[in-house]
């Protein structure tokens, strides 16, 4: 069974994203518009990154995500997304050791000199 304060928490937030489109007609209300401008709300960026939404928050509150805010609303650039999950991307063993094996080979050639 769904835990009542994250059923409450979500009628809240779409409470209060239907007050801030009334107060904010400048942004784009057509959700489809904002798939062409490649943007994306919590809600999409949670599902596009297979993150729940409190955990993105959770990162948006870190300042470890890039996000754009406008009033109290949260957006998130597609592309941005992509590439911030391209810099979490961690080494093969391959390349860890062609590393190790380049920076030993300037350290010799270091203290040789």
């Amino acid at each position: 069974m769904n835990n009542p304060f994250e059923t409450i928490n979500a009628r809240l937030t779409n409470i209060e994203c239907l007050l801030l489109d009334l107060k904010h007609p400048s942004l784009p209300k057509n959700r489809a518009n904002l798939g062409e401008l490649n943007v994306l709300t919590i809600k999409q960026a949670a599902a596009f990154l297979s993150l729940s939404v409190p955990t993105l928050y959770g990162l948006v509150s870190r300042q470890s995500i890039p996000v754009s805010k406008q009033g109290k609303r949260l957006y998130f650039s597609q592309s941005e997304l992509i590439d911030w999950v391209k810099t979490g991307r961690k080494l093969t063993l391959s390349e860890i050791d062609s590393q190790a094996g380049s920076n030993l080979g300037k350290r010799k050639g270091g203290k040789n000199a």
